[in-house]
This record gives structure tokens, C-alpha cells and sequence, in this order.
């Protein structure tokens, strides 16, 4: 079962194993305020239940030469989801959070949240069946999605940009519990490509990082102290509404004048785009339909280095490190991860995104984050999600 209280000594005892990936009892016991006796029980219990494994001996100091211990990762499954604007996209994990199987599809007119759940389920079924698993398996599915939404209720509430229509308090949680039979646990996009980042770099002990995700929207998630920095409602999309300029155009004639989103978004620079061939700039997009210019042509044509698409990209980017600087600014901190498809199109915008930024940082270079674009990339969200449902796990 899920549950949002305090978790039990075992359940922290089996996130601190998981977290240093091999441990001894002494390593544990300089962790927790339990005597050697009840540390070994307690491993005991753990190791009878198929929690943890141990995985050989460690180098002696004197003595015998202490046990290792491992969490198994063969004691339950976990999916992790993502639901984004342009595609979509499901991975089964273990609970060493390695992928056993992800599939990804692109998101159309057709995907409204009733098919987007069969589909879902259908995927899922297959993941199963393919490693010889049941539902009675798997601990649940992790949903990072596009916000707003209601993380406690499950529902994602109102979300712009979607394709299909439809998508208006979907109740999302409940949908795939009742087409799979396990929980499902709902958080914002953002947040889990942040949790699963912070997985993936755990070694390096990161307390304080900020994730930004560029696509159809700007997205948002801050971590300080090792923890997701949650406010009074779901505002990932709140960067956008950043104001850079003032009486600035606004995406598609909503939100903030000037705001952040309507110079860094795909919207933004398809518009861009479309009108520069309109006046009659030259490209290799010319020989089209200025309205049939989309982010997909826009990438073919950056590959092949056009000037016009290159020097909107570069815009872009550089307004994007402009929206990073004022971020940086105020949440200072360590790590600085840039994700999603305007960042992942090309080197070009993190190049360029990462010299404003830096540029216009307060105290730069004495005050200098780590700017990078992931270990995980593409594969974020989901993860991240898998992993938010592996934190939530009680342990039982």
C-alpha cells in the first residue's frame, strides 16, 4: 500500500540501502539509533522477507569480514508514466530502478484520456506478460504529467495545448487503477524529471537543484534540501508567465504581456518562423506553406544548418538563459538541468542557453552551478515518476 506517513524504521533502512547500492551493518548502524542486536534482526527480517539480498563479504578491518547487503531488486515492479503534449511514454522498472521495458508514442488528436488509459493498460499488460509478471507484482505506476493538476486527488485538471480534446479533470489515478489493479500515484512532470535526475546523480549528493523543461510550455520543478520545494498549489507552468519584456507579445494571445513562454516555447518559434518566411526571408523551408511549418520540419532544417531556422533557435536560446539567470538568482543552486524537445534539438540551444545564463548570473564565476542536461534525458519524466512511486512504497 501507498501511504504518506512517516515511514517505518525497515522502510528507511531499505531507502538507505537502496541510496548506497551496497552497505554492511556497521555502515547502517552509524545511520540509525538501533543496537547491533536489533540492526540484526532487523536485517534478518528483511533478507527472509525478499527485501534484500546479501550480495558477498566486505574487506575485513581485523576481524571476520562484515556481510553486504543489497535491496532486491527482483521483490516488486514498478511502472512509471509520462503524459506530455507531444508524446507519451511507459517504462517498467525494477526496483534498482533499472528499465526492463519503455515504449513511447506521439500524442494526436486522437489520444483523448479514455484511450490515452486503454492504451496504458493495453502496453502494460504486454510488459508483464513479456517478463512472466502479474499485477500482484508490481507496487504501482508513477504518473509525471503535464499540470495543473491535483497530486491528492490524482486529476489532472486543466492542461493547455493538448491535441485532443477531452482533457479537462481527468481523473487519471483512478482510470489505470481500474483498468490494472495497482495504485497509481500523480505528481507534475517537472517534479519527477527532478526526482529522477536526483536518482540518477545520487552519488553526488545534490541538496539543492533546478530542472527546466522546454517544449510546448516552460516547465518548472526546484528541489532545496534534497526535497521537491512544493508551494500553496501545482504551478510548473509558472516560469512561463515569467515577464522578460514588458508589453511583449503573449502565447497565443493568453497569459502575461512579454512573458517568458511566448519567446521560449515550440509555438512561439514555429510562429517566429512562419512569419519571417511570410515577408519572404529565405530558407530552406521556403519551398512550403509557411502554415505547414512545424517544430518537425524546424529540426530537419537546423540539421541541415539553414540560417533563418538557426538564428531562431539561437533566440530562443538565449532568452531561455535570460528566464535561467533570473532563476538562478533567486533559488541559487547547485545543479541547473535543462530538458525537453527545444533543449534536446540541438547543441546549439544549451550552448546558447548556458553562455546568457551564465552571462547574467549574480557573482558568476565565484558563484558558478553545474549546468547540464541530464543522465536520464528523455527517458526523465517517467523514470522519475517510477522512482516518486518507489519513495511513496511503505515497505510492505
Amino acid at each position: 500500500m501507498i501511504t504518506h506517513s512517516n515511514p517505518s524504521i525497515k522502510k528507511q533502512v531499505f531507502d538507505r540501502i537502496s541510496r548506497l547500492g551496497t552497505v554492511s551493518k556497521a555502515d547502517l548502524l552509524s545511520d540509525f539509533p538501533l543496537t547491533s542486536s536489533s540492526m540484526t534482526r532487523l536485517l534478518e527480517d528483511m533478507t527472509s522477507q525478499g527485501l534484500i539480498v546479501v550480495s558477498g563479504l566486505g574487506s575485513s578491518t581485523g576481524g571476520r569480514k562484515p556481510i553486504l547487503f543489497q535491496t532486491n531488486p527482483k521483490y516488486r515492479y514498478l511502472f512509471g508514466l509520462e503524459i506530455s503534449r507531444l508524446y507519451s511514454a511507459l517504462g517498467l522498472y525494477d526496483l534498482h530502478l533499472n528499465p526492463l521495458s519503455s515504449f513511447r508514442w506521439q500524442m494526436d488528436v486522437t489520444m483523448t484520456p479514455e484511450l490515452l488509459a486503454d492504451h496504458v493498460a493495453k502496453i502494460a499488460r504486454g510488459f508483464l506478460a513479456e517478463h512472466g509478471l502479474s499485477s500482484a507484482d508490481v507496487l504501482g505506476m508513477g504518473i509525471g504529467a503535464v499540470g495543473p493538476l491535483d497530486q491528492r486527488k490524482g486529476i489532472i485538471l486543466e492542461p493547455e495545448f493538448f491535441p485532443a480534446s477531452s482533457w479537462k479533470n481527468v481523473p487519471i489515478c483512478e482510470m489505470l487503477t481500474e483498468r490494472l489493479g495497482f495504485p497509481a500515484r500523480l505528481d507534475n512532470g517537472a517534479n519527477t524529471a527532478l526526482i529522477g535526475e536526483h536518482w540518477a546523480l545520487r552519488t553526488q549528493n545534490i541538496q539543492h537543484a533546478l530542472y527546466v523543461h522546454s517544449g510546448v510550455n516552460i516547465r518548472s520543478a526546484a528541489m532545496s534540501g534534497g526535497q521537491i520545494l512544493r508551494g500553496a498549489v501545482d504551478t510548473e507552468g509558472a516560469i512561463g508567465q515569467m515577464i522578460i519584456q514588458a508589453n511583449g507579445p503573449r502565447l497565443r494571445e493568453k497569459g502575461n504581456y512579454g512573458a517568458l513562454e511566448a519567446f521560449v516555447s515550440v509555438p512561439a518559434l514555429e510562429e517566429r518562423v512562419r512569419t519571417q518566411l511570410k515577408i519572404g526571408r529565405s530558407s530552406l523551408l521556403s519551398g512550403i506553406s509557411p502554415d505547414q511549418v512545424n517544430f518537425a520540419t524546424l529540426i530537419d532544417a537546423l540539421k541541415q544548418d539553414d540560417p533563418l531556422v538557426k538564428e531562431q533557435f539561437s533566440e530562443t536560446a538565449a532568452y531561455l538563459g535570460i528566464g535561467l539567470a533570473n532563476l538562478i538568482n533567486a533559488l541559487h543552486p547547485e545543479y541547473v538541468i535543462l530538458g525537453g524537445p527545444l533543449v534536446g534539438a540541438h547543441s546549439l540551444v544549451f550552448d546558447t542557453a548556458l553562455e546568457i545564463a551564465k552571462k547574467n548570473t549574480y557573482h558568476y564565476p565565484e558563484y558558478s552551478p553545474v549546468f547540464t542536461q541530464g543522465v536520464l534525458l528523455d527517458e526523465a519524466v517517467a523514470t522519475g515518476a517510477a522512482v516518486m512511486m518507489l519513495q511513496e512504497w511503505d515497505g510492505d
